[in-house]
C-alpha cells in the first residue's frame, strides 16, 4: 500500500514511518504542516492518506481541511485521520462526505500496533475505522432522536457497526451468536428508519450517514 502521512511531530512521523514499513507499505510522501498536504496527496496520488487534524501554520483544522479537500479533488481518497482528542464535530463533518473509506481515530490507538494497521488497511479497501470513543461520544451527544429507543445491548451493536466491524466480529466481542447480532441488526434499522441490507458493508454506511446527519443539540 502507498501511503502519505501527514504529521508535524517529528517523533510521532518517525514511528509512523517505521511502522507501516515494518508492516509492507510504501510511505511516498511525509507532509509536516498544513499546505503541503495538497501538492502530496495530487503528485503521488496514494492508496491512503493518514493526516493530523491540527497542523502548522494554525494548529486548528488544517489536517481535516486538507482531508475534505482532497477526497474532492481525488474522489474515493482513503483517508484516515488523526487527533489527539476527541472532537466530534470534526468526525462529523469528515463523515458527512461519504463514509466510504473514511476513518478517523485518537493517536493513542497507533501505539496498538494491530489495531491501526487493521483500521489503515479496512479504510484503504473502502470501509470505514472510527474509535471507539469517537463513537459513544458521537452516540451520547444524540438526543431526542430514535436512538434514544435502542436498547443497551442494540447501542453496543451499533457502536461496534459503527466502527467498521462484521457481525462475526461483533458476535465473539460481545460473546453471542451471530444470530442475535443479525436479530439486533434489524432491530436497530426499523428503530432508526433505516431500510435493512444482507450486507455488512452497506449497513455500516447507511448508519455512520444516519450519525453524520443526525441533528445535535
Amino acid at each position: 500500500m502507498r501511503v502519505v502521512i501527514a504529521e508535524d511531530n517529528v517523533l510521532l512521523r518517525e514511528g509512523l514511518l517505521l511502522l507501516l514499513a515494518s508492516a509492507g507499505h510504501e510511505v511516498v510522501a511525509v507532509a509536516g504542516s498544513g499546505p503541503e498536504i495538497m501538492p502530496a496527496l495530487l503528485e503521488h496520488r496514494p492508496d491512503a492518506a493518514v493526516l493530523d487534524v491540527r497542523m502548522p501554520p494554525a494548529f486548528r483544522d488544517e489536517g481535516l481541511r486538507a482531508a475534505l479537500e482532497a477526497r474532492r479533488q481525488i474522489p474515493g481518497l482513503p483517508v484516515l485521520v488523526l487527533s489527539q482528542y476527541v472532537e466530534e464535530s470534526y468526525a462529523t463533518e469528515l463523515l458527512a462526505g461519504g463514509t466510504s473509506g473514511v476513518g478517523y481515530l485518537l493517536k493513542d490507538r497507533i501505539g496498538r500496533v494491530d489495531e491501526f494497521l487493521d483500521a489503515l488497511e479496512r479504510v484503504a479497501g473502502g470501509g470505514t475505522a472510527l474509535d471507539p470513543e469517537v463513537v459513544a461520544e458521537i452516540l451520547i451527544r444524540r438526543r431526542d432522536t430514535p436512538l434514544d429507543t435502542l436498547t443497551p445491548r442494540e447501542r453496543e451493536v451499533l457502536g461496534l457497526m459503527a466502527e467498521g466491524h462484521d457481525n462475526a466480529t461483533i458476535a465473539r466481542t460481545l460473546v453471542v451468536t451471530e444470530r442475535a447480532v443479525h436479530k439486533h441488526i434489524g432491530n436497530i434499522f426499523l428503530k432508526l428508519n433505516l431500510p435493512p441490507s444482507d450486507s455488512g458493508h452497506r449497513r455500516v454506511l447507511a448508519v455512520l450517514a444516519y450519525l453524520a446527519h443526525a441533528p445535535q443539540d
